[in-house]
């Protein structure tokens, strides 16, 4: 019974940003589940694909296609390729996604007032308009089918803003340090997309729902973690708390597979959140 509900046997998903620390999480566990996975990278190639997974089972069951989420075209060429070789999709996961990284330049880390018009285009571009084409090419060829998964992965902080007292230990040392507007409002903007296509193709047997995540640990600031896990309530104790309070990348395997498979039959237009509590408090 569990097995038939939550396998993904000979099904094939497409993961968006499958190099990135998330994106690798996602295709082994999916891998894992039984599906064919097809990364969608707009830099792949046999050689990234074996180093991003030394120990993956082979282009058989994992293999990225060349294809950048804002160019509609190199998509649909990408699609043609996938289905060539593993069939039509059944399920999406839109995880590519870009950020401001912390340590990015004084005018794109700054105080909202001063913030690059190109940023917020370029971060906007992968992030709304990379999905809304994924959601296009491939869902479309699932609608066609009749049948089909989309998870668009959405974040804590596209449902609230970003608490910039996480980061005052940096403006107190003497740094410029906002956390950047860009990546939250994009985020945002995937639940209604999300919630319009659940309306949209719900009747052609394809179902959308967002993931939305907190952190993930990577070796993060002391005086940041020390900030974040106050934000936290849930406690894991034993190895978990090295992470102090944030995820794992495989702690967002699970949720996706599930999304993906028989198990979220009836799950459309939905936000599933993984976030240990933050939105809670």
């Amino acid at each position: 019974m569990l097995d038939k509900l939550f396998g993904l046997y000979g099904r094939t998903i497409v993961v968006t940003g499958g190099y990135g620390q998330i994106g690798r999480a996602m295709a082994n566990g999916l891998v894992g589940c039984g599906a064919n996975v097809a990364i969608v990278e707009p830099n792949a190639s046999d050689e990234a694909t074996a180093k991003a997974f030394p120990d993956g089972p082979g282009d058989k069951v994992i293999k990225a296609f060349k294809a950048d989420v804002t160019d509609r075209a190199s998509l649909e060429a990408a699609l043609e390729s996938i289905t060539q070789h593993f069939g039509t999709p059944s399920g999406l996961v839109n995880n590519a996604a870009l950020d401001s990284p912390p340590n990015s330049t004084a005018a794109e880390n700054g105080p909202f007032e001063d913030y690059p018009a190109e940023s917020w285009e370029r971060i906007m571009d992968v992030n709304v308009k990379g999905v809304f084409q994924c959601c296009q090419v491939f869902g479309k060829a699932m609608a066609e089918a009749g049948k089909g998964s989309i998870a668009n992965v959405a974040s804590i902080y596209g449902t609230v803003s970003p608490d910039q007292s996480l980061y005052q230990y940096r403006r107190d040392r003497g740094e410029t340090f906002y956390k950047p507007v860009a990546y939250s409002a994009s985020k945002s903007a995937l639940y209604n997309l999300t919630r319009y296509l659940a309306v949209y193709w719900g009747p052609k047997g394809v179902r959308t729902n967002t993931l939305t995540f907190a952190g993930v640990f990577n070796n993060q600031d002391g005086e940041f973690l020390d900030n974040y896990e106050k934000k936290i309530p849930l406690r894991r104790g034993g190895d978990y708390d090295r992470l102090r309070g944030m995820a794992l990348a495989e702690d967002y395997v699970g949720p996706t597979a599930f999304l993906m498979s028989d198990a979220s039959s009836y799950a459309n237009g939905a936000d599933f959140r993984i976030d240990g509590g933050f939105l809670a408090m």
